[in-house]
């Protein structure tokens, strides 16, 4: 799983590379897929959810724009200035993945989108700080609940709708792992285990609605939404971020957590 997290960074960090006014969100997806076929990784979104009549998610990553929190399809939208662009990304080497997402911002933002995006990355480390063998999940979820109550100025949104989860074998695994809720209930995280946390904050309310493409989420009242996420877990000598190219260390250690990888 660190070997096909390690393949999700390289191509988030091309796709943040590429992005600037004018390039479409097609583009950035080949930027993607390139980098993951290079690596001989195989894409998790591509395809995902495929069943007989219905064909299954068409793209390598996830490209939402402004008010898309998750699951926006790639297409021929070229970025705009002052655009948020949250890019989710999956790959998988050896039947195990890896699942990560960041948020860039285009040319000059808004002062509140930029803080909406910090405020969003603050909280999954926040989350992913407070993750402990023999604690529980709902410990990350009460940790990224606290973090976003805590920002001064304008409230945001927390989107309840969707969540973290499991992941190894396959992409969304059990348990979940909500963005809000009590810390000490719930599955208890144990050695082996590995989550992804994902917060998805809006500048406004977190009510949604799904598009007629039957992925792309949107805000309901068009306000910008924007997603981080990580994969990690938990071992017994501390924390280690396998989405992460120093495997989470140096935030971990802002952060007071011990960073524990197995091999690195």
């Amino acid at each position: 799983m660190r070997r096909a997290g390690l393949v999700v960074n390289r191509a988030l960090n091309a796709v943040a590379a590429e992005a600037r006014i004018g390039i479409t969100t097609t583009e950035l997806d080949a930027v993607a897929y390139e980098v993951i076929k290079s690596a001989g990784a195989t894409p998790s979104f591509l395809n995902y959810g495929q069943v007989p009549g219905q064909p299954g998610f068409p793209a390598v990553t996830c490209i939402s724009v402004n008010e898309e929190i998750v699951h926006g399809i790639p297409s021929d939208r070229a970025l705009a200035d002052g655009d948020l662009v949250s890019v989710d990304c999956g790959a998988i080497v050896d039947g195990w993945h890896g699942d990560a997402a960041i948020s860039i911002l285009v040319g000059e933002p808004a002062a509140a989108v930029r803080e909406l995006t910090e405020a969003t990355r603050g909280s999954l480390w926040a989350g992913i700080g407070a993750a402990r063998l023999g604690g529980h999940v709902s410990d990350i979820s009460a940790a990224v609940e606290s973090h976003v109550r805590g920002q001064a100025g304008t409230p945001y949104g927390i989107v309840t709708d969707f969540t973290g989860h499991g992941i190894g074998s396959a992409m969304h695994q059990p348990p979940d792992v909500p963005n809000h809720g009590r810390a000490g209930r719930g599955p208890r995280i144990t050695e082996g285990l590995c989550l992804a946390v994902e917060p998805m904050l809006t500048l406004g309310r977190p009510d949604n609605v799904t598009l007629d493409d039957e992925w792309t989420v949107v805000t309901r009242d068009g306000s910008v939404a924007c997603h981080w996420e990580h994969t990690m877990t938990v071992t017994a000598h501390g924390t280690w971020v396998l989405t992460a190219a120093d495997g989470g260390e140096a935030e971990l250690d802002r952060l007071g957590v011990p960073y524990g990888p197995l091999a690195d």
